[in-house]
């Protein structure tokens, strides 16, 4: 009885085994098969998006999103959109916060060339601590206007700033709408006639005369998608400053 309780026991064991090696090669199997199809979902929707992006449809929020597992937050042209939507509620909430101060401190250096300090501001309802260091810009003229070219002349610096505040709020305000921009580009020309400042010809003005701006903008965008950009554009508050008289109160202290 004994060895015949052994054999059976071993005989037990062996078929146990075998089924459990049965069960762990149906497991894998599983896991191999899920794992394929689980990749070959994620490549079908990157496939989708990247047809959708290269297609003639009008690309927005609503066809260029996470799927609605994905916890991951949409970005349109860089921005979060639920940071976008944050800022805004937190204003519409509380007006105060919407307030900044933006400053920038000057020393001259020598003939044409001075240097400015951009750090500290106030701003959402507190003094701004993010900025370990400060932004330095040099500021200077070209040999033709008694210049070393140390840095840009100030009127350069303002072509920048249009520039660049232009572009933040055009691609901002986008991303807000739901329309998805590919390249923005934009070249900058203002006429100057430096009789004005120097003080020959009090009938020249002594900044701009006129101001030029061009954009070369990529994207699948529809006809009322291009209005809505242009009227993005004039949203810039560097647009607004060049565009309309700005009160400056000068102090000089000695």
């Amino acid at each position: 009885m004994e060895i015949c309780d052994g054999k059976y026991k071993l005989l037990k064991f062996k078929k146990m085994k075998t089924l459990l090696q049965s069960q762990m090669t149906k497991n894998l199997i599983v896991t191999v098969i899920l794992l394929s199809e689980a990749i070959n979902m994620g490549m079908a929707r990157i496939n989708r998006n990247l047809a959708v992006l290269n297609s003639k449809e009008t690309v927005t929020i609503e066809n260029v999103v996470t799927e609605e597992e994905d916890n991951s937050p949409t970005r349109i042209n860089g921005f979060s959109m639920d940071d976008i939507m944050g800022t805004v509620n937190a204003i519409q909430a509380d007006p105060e916060i919407a307030r900044f101060e933006f400053r920038v401190k000057n020393k001259w250096i020598d003939g044409g060339h001075n240097r400015s300090w951009i750090q500290d501001f106030y701003g959402g309802g507190q003094e701004d601590q993010s900025r370990m260091v400060p932004f330095v810009h040099d500021n200077s003229e070209p040999p033709i206007l008694l210049g070393n070219n140390e840095g840009a002349n100030p009127v350069e610096y303002i072509l920048h700033g249009l520039a660049g505040c232009m572009t933040t709020t055009m691609v901002l305000h986008a991303a807000a709408n739901g329309i998805m921009l590919t390249s923005v580009e934009s070249r900058l020309e203002g006429d100057l006639d430096v009789q004005g400042f120097l003080g020959l010809n009090d009938k020249v003005r002594n900044g701009y005369q006129n101001i030029r701006v061009s954009f070369t903008i990529k994207g699948n965008l529809t006809d009322a998608e291009k209005q809505m950009l242009e009227s993005f554009v004039q949203k810039s508050p560097v647009f607004d400053i060049v565009t309309n008289s700005v009160p400056v109160n000068i102090s000089l202290n000695y």
